[in-house]
């Protein structure tokens, strides 16, 4: 299970890479969006994949703080999701304006046609 997340994380980070790297608003918007979903999951991570673990550890158990999730990286995820929409929102309304204006979606403010 650690393989499969490690290599859907890695794949996040080089497709979001690879689209924040290119010269359109839209792909740059997206390339950031995967970028902060592949930050999400490696948070997400450091909180111990164990499934079929209980949440909450009965008292008198033997070794209580190895058997319980901890709450923390997943109080991070769920901040980090609501600040990634907000910045996502704010660059989509930016790219809209940007692109009214110039007449492009270019990042440059190019026109594509090699100037």
């Amino acid at each position: 299970m650690e393989l499969a997340l490690s290599i859907a994380i890695g794949l996040l980070i080089a497709a979001g890479t690879w689209l924040a790297l290119r010269a359109r608003t839209f792909d740059l918007v997206l390339g950031l969006t995967l970028l902060s979903y592949a930050v999400n999951l490696a948070i997400f991570a450091m909180g111990r994949l164990a499934p079929g673990k209980p949440p909450l550890v009965r008292e008198g158990t033997a070794g209580a703080l190895a058997t319980h999730a901890d709450p923390l990286p997943q109080a991070l995820v769920l901040t980090a999701i609501v600040i990634s929409f907000a910045m996502t929102a704010l660059l989509l309304a930016i790219a809209v304006r940007s692109r009214a204006a110039n007449r492009s979606d270019h990042v440059d403010g190019g026109g594509g046609d090699g100037a």
